[in-house]
């Protein structure tokens, strides 16, 4: 682990201690428990004392599972938990420099950013690059240094600027893009952390560890899952949630956008793809390389876009030109704006104006649903904090400034905002909403392959208990959140990808499959029921930093749109929230956990998971 306090240049490492590694693995895991023993309901996200804390997962680094990492702080975005987690070559490199945790205290006075270079840490003046964008930024960190192969994590303007849902962005395309962590970057006069690393990885059992990923390389490649993503990348998802229902469209107001929605279909990407890349070592290949080679945005070049990011900066704003929304993603990936929670902010401020709440005198344009050309420039704003943008840039805050009533029409659980679907039809993303230790999100515990309406014996086989296969049903589905939760933590802690697990794909990577990886490659012997009770120690420990906040039941909730509007048409026309059906679930999950009514762990279950003293 090294420790960097950026304002009085103190720098010191220290190793990783073995009990760290066997009660919270790496990545997400030991980020929570180093960013718990500093968190406190006064803690102020920008402020100097707010550690930004990055983590490899304990496998980031080897062959073919292994590439992510997790940037962990308090959030500026919703004042409490930030975490995002963040694909790449970055948490690879880290790793080949000898580090798995980089820990970033205090203050620069001046713009600055680090150099880690095996044993070689420096905090390097970074005035002549700041103000530049996160492309720009990574070129010229680059040439400064005389290194190609540098991976960087940096901030663009937005981050600059504090813009309270900024992002950190590594390669074209990779961002920690939820909570704002590029305003706590920002906020450090931190522009970069560039990296470069040449160090052994020692792996425990090479041979046996190259037999079994072979294995499972054949397995994960011969799904239709992974055959899928390799050929569309993940806008393969958007046709589903658009057929099914459960698309956000003018700001969930529906939740399907029918045929118009077909010029953003995945197969539409082709005529814009000039190939598919990977993140460091992975096989799946699940993303495109965009080029727009003529009209008004012609020259764009860009990754993705990712599925979440169309349907953020697409249907969510009535935007169904895949030119205007490719553009704009590629907007946000420079200046480092979280696609999700840009276009959230904005659909916000859209239906306010659609509803005579706010109007011109205020946003300076006319928010019309669709306007592609009023989207670019509120990005523009947003990132430079111009004009309306400036109250945009302050995501949930201006909302007595736009009325009482307009919290009404800002879709956010734990004061930070619903993502680019509507679960009011899929009960089980409805309820892994309303309880995700970040807020909205769909990477806490989201089971995708709910909509995939397998087997219920198979589902039962996965979850250990009854689970329907109905979307609809909230019958299990507790059950099924949970077991995710704990399983997504686990996912997180090893640095593999959701994509390469059972979020998507029954025959993907689970317990028993994570706990031979860790045999073979540290020489650990973690028992499928260890990793479990991992993971479920690291959620609970995210529990207890939102119970310091004062939150419980009332906060694990969702918008009154969903319990009180109907979709007014669609495939899933009619489906609603019930609001008894809804406690229900909530009194199952939280049994499952072992806490109390109210949401708060209970003091066995500390007891039993080790966390009496982390509370």
């Amino acid at each position: 682990m090294l420790f960097i306090d950026l304002g009085t240049r103190d720098i010191r490492i220290e190793a990783v201690p073995s009990e760290l590694r066997r009660k919270f693995l790496g990545g997400r895991g030991i980020n929570m428990t180093l960013l718990s023993r500093l968190y406190a309901p006064d803690l102020d996200p920008l402020s100097p004392a707010n550690p930004l804390i990055f983590g490899a997962g304990l496998l980031t680094g080897t062959l073919g599972f292994g590439s992510r990492i997790n940037i962990t702080s308090k959030s500026p975005e919703s004042g409490h938990l930030g975490d995002s987690n963040m694909g790449g070559q970055f948490g690879a490199e880290l790793v080949k420099a000898g580090f798995s945790h980089l820990v970033i205290a205090g203050k620069s006075p001046t713009p600055a950013y680090v150099f880690i270079k095996n044993d070689l840490v420096e905090i390097r003046d970074a005035k002549e690059i700041w103000g530049r964008d996160t492309l720009d930024t990574q070129k010229r960190i680059r040439s400064e240094l005389g290194d190609e192969k540098l991976q960087i994590a940096c901030i663009g303007q937005a981050g600059e600027n504090l813009v309270k849902f900024a992002c950190v962005r590594t390669g074209m395309k990779n961002a920690a893009g939820r909570t704002g962590m590029g305003a706590v970057m920002g906020s450090k006069n931190l522009k970069a952390v560039a990296v470069r690393g040449n160090l052994d990885i020692t792996i425990s059992d090479p041979k046996g560890y190259l037999r079994y990923y072979l294995s499972q390389l054949e397995k994960l490649m011969g799904t239709k899952w992974a055959i899928a993503l390799g050929k569309y990348g993940t806008p393969l998802m958007f046709k589903n949630s658009n057929l099914m229902g459960f698309l956000s469209y003018k700001n969930n107001q529906y939740t399907s956008a029918g045929a118009l929605a077909k010029g953003l279909y995945a197969d539409v990407l082709e005529t814009y793809s000039t190939g598919m890349v990977a993140c460091f070592g992975c096989p799946v290949h699940c993303r495109h390389r965009i080029a727009i080679r003529e009209g008004r945005y012609q020259g764009t070049v860009e990754e993705g876009p990712e599925y979440a990011s169309m349907g953020s900066i697409g249907p969510k704003l009535g935007n169904l030109d895949v030119e205007n929304v490719l553009y704009a993603v590629e907007l946000c990936n420079r200046y480092g704006l979280d696609t999700i929670s840009t276009g959230t902010y904005i659909a916000w401020a859209m239906e306010l104006y659609q509803r005579g709440m706010i109007g011109t005198d205020l946003t300076g344009m006319p928010l019309e649903w669709g306007n592609g050309d009023v989207i670019v420039e509120l990005l523009h704003q947003i990132a430079h904090r111009r004009g309306f943008g400036n109250l945009i840039a302050e995501g949930p805050g201006p909302r007595e400034l736009y009325g009482k009533a307009s919290g009404d029409y800002l879709l956010e659980i734990k004061n930070f905002p619903i993502e680019m679907t509507d679960e009011r039809l899929p009960k089980s993303f409805a309820l892994g909403m309303a309880t995700s230790s970040r807020g909205a999100c769909h990477m806490r515990s989201r089971a995708s392959i709910d909509v995939l309406g397998l087997p219920e014996e198979v589902l039962k086989k996965i979850y250990g208990g009854p689970v329907s296969n109905q979307l609809s049903s909230y019958s299990g589905k507790a059950r099924m959140v949970w077991w995710h939760e704990l399983f997504n933590a686990v996912t997180d802690a090893l640095g593999i990808c959701r994509f390469q697990s059972v979020f998507s794909s029954p025959h993907a990577l689970q317990y028993p499959e994570y706990s031979r990886l860790i045999k073979y490659v540290t020489g650990l012997s973690i028992t499928p029921g260890e990793l479990k009770r991992i993971g479920e120690r690291i959620y609970t420990l995210e529990r207890m930093m939102l119970v310091r906040d004062g939150m419980s039941r009332q906060d694990d909730t969702l918008p009154k749109r969903y319990f009180d509007e109907p979709i007014p048409e669609g495939p899933a026309k009619g489906e609603v929230i019930s609001r008894e059906k809804f406690q229900e679930m909530l009194d199952q999950y939280y049994r499952l956990h072992g806490w109390d009514e109210n949401g708060v762990p209970k003091k066995p279950t500390l007891e039993r998971l080790g966390l009496i003293h982390e509370n």
